[in-house]
């Protein structure tokens, strides 16, 4: 089995400058970006209209809380959640404020450097972080206001799920989230969201009806402009759906929410996977078509069986009622609780240093029922799994995110009946080298289930993106790719918005 890990490839490339973004008018006499992250370019860009038509900016200088290599917390700060991923930026920048983001982007193109963009920091291909370039870190963007008549939000970027879900319930709303509350809610929301409320509000971008957004202008300027149903309508139905990072820096975003006072959280256990067959074929059958109201995941893991679910303002009563056919498989342990969605998804968080260092993904959507043959081949990988944190993840789909939302968006996996990936985790986090020796057997693990399971799915999700994808283009987007190039085209011509696997331009 060969070893799929890019770690000494990225650590030779760093040197090099590995993926740098090169933008047409910049002028080859400006200093190298080192030589400018050391003594700090004189001078701050206008956030509006500067440069129009090509011309240049005045010199920027990076403004916000600066990370640079030789400072203490540098080490801390460049790494991601997943730490299969090693990358050396050349500096990492904490915005505090929309101005940080447009001085950084600018900074970032009048010296030819690469950059990324980071929320959560939970790019699952540490795509979020780049060796030689900048790091445009929007997490302390954290900013919150409640229109409780219009039932609209508009939160900071720098929010991660866990904040906003809790600070939306105060209020008693809620939007679609993911379950991990670590995840920042852009990244998540941007390539589309997917949670316990997906079959009750639809996913997190159907609920996105504006946002903030720094864009390239010219030949090496930024300015900041509003996406929404009336004001470049084209970009908010990109960025509901295409995934963050790829036309702009979204610095806020405005949700229209749901009002919400409490829920019933119920979860199940079967112990071993001897009730496997008849728990997820009932759980097929079923959770993609019953009360919107009521959201499930199942996990599969070596020794046992996990059921989560959420109805929302439900009883327990009713929760077990909806869910009778697959509580009746075997013998689970049940326990309910009933509180504001808040408290509860509070309470269900693995703290993040108890989770595993590495990981990999593959993700997948179902539109049939799984036949016994395909259940039978998650039985067998999950019972040769490598590590106890492998797991075979699943998310009915059905309800609302059916109905695409006024404006429409380019998520586009919306007659899935459920939404499911195989993941493998290993090593001690916060340990360098952790779990190497798990490394080859993982991924080619992970590699193997996935490919088995490929008769029964299609698509992928861009939120769980594999470098090595066939076609990733009409996996991620289907149909909708070439609209998403020709936006590309329009608000990022140069490109400057790239990674591995980014939209690229019409033009390209």
């Amino acid at each position: 089995m060969n070893d799929f890990s890019r770690r000494g490839l990225l650590k030779a490339t760093a040197v090099a400058g590995a993926g740098a973004v090169v933008v047409p008018g910049v002028a080859a006499a400006q200093p190298t970006a080192a030589s400018a992250v050391a003594a700090g370019a004189e001078g701050v860009v206008r956030a509006e209209g500067a440069g129009p038509g090509g011309a240049k900016c005045p010199p920027a200088k990076l403004t916000g809380r600066i990370v640079r290599p030789n400072d203490p917390d540098y080490a801390e700060a460049s790494l991601g959640w997943d730490e299969l991923f090693v990358h050396y930026p050349l500096v990492i920048v904490y915005v505090q404020n929309t101005r940080d983001v447009v001085n950084a982007l600018t900074w970032a193109r009048q010296h030819n450097v690469a950059l990324r963009v980071r929320s959560g920091g939970h790019s699952l291909e540490g795509w979020s972080n780049v060796d030689n370039g900048i790091v445009i870190d929007v997490s302390e963007l954290k900013s919150a206001h409640i229109d409780a008549r219009a039932r609209t939000a508009t939160v900071g970027a720098g929010l991660n799920q866990l904040e906003a879900v809790t600070t939306l319930a105060e209020k008693n709303f809620a939007v679609t989230t993911g379950t991990e509350g670590s995840v920042g809610l852009a990244g998540a929301t941007l390539g589309g969201g997917l949670g316990f409320f997906t079959r009750y509000l639809g996913m997190a971008c159907d609920s996105l009806i504006g946002a903030e957004v720094v864009v390239a202008e010219g030949a090496e300027c930024a300015k900041v402009i509003k996406a929404d149903l009336k004001n470049h309508s084209d970009l908010l139905w990109a960025l509901r759906g295409a995934g963050n990072g790829n036309f702009g820096i979204v610095t806020s975003l405005t949700y229209k929410v749901a009002p919400l006072k409490s829920v019933t959280y119920l979860r199940a256990t079967w112990d071993g996977l001897g009730d496997l067959h008849g728990v997820f074929d009932n759980w097929q059958r079923t959770a993609p078509v019953t009360d919107n109201r009521l959201g499930t995941q199942l996990e599969v893991h070596p020794k046992q069986i996990l059921l989560f679910a959420v109805l929302a303002e439900g009883t327990p009563a009713e929760a077990k009622k909806l869910l009778a056919p697959i509580l009746s498989v075997g013998r689970p342990e049940v326990t309910t609780q009933v509180g504001n969605w808040g408290d509860v998804y509070a309470g269900f968080q693995v703290p993040t240093e108890d989770e595993p260092a590495n990981w990999k993904f593959f993700s997948q959507f179902t539109k049939k029922p799984f036949p016994d043959k395909a259940i039978s081949i998650i039985a067998s990988f999950m019972r040769d799994a490598p590590t106890d944190d492998s797991n075979f993840f699943t998310q009915a789909f059905g309800g609302a995110v059916r109905k695409s939302p006024r404006g429409g968006t380019s998520f586009p996996h919306r007659d899935a009946l459920f939404y499911s990936e195989p993941g493998v985790g290993w090593g001690t986090r916060g340990v360098p080298g952790s779990g190497d020796e798990l490394t080859a057997r993982a991924q080619a693990w992970i590699a193997e289930f996935s490919q088995a399971l490929r008769p029964y799915v299609h698509g992928a999700y861009v939120n769980v993106p594999n470098i090595g994808m066939q076609e990733w283009e009409t996996a991620y987007w289907d149909g909708n790719f070439d609209r998403l190039r020709r936006i590309k085209e329009k608000y990022d011509p140069h490109n400057v918005f790239q990674y591995e696997q980014s939209v690229p331009p019409a033009s390209c």
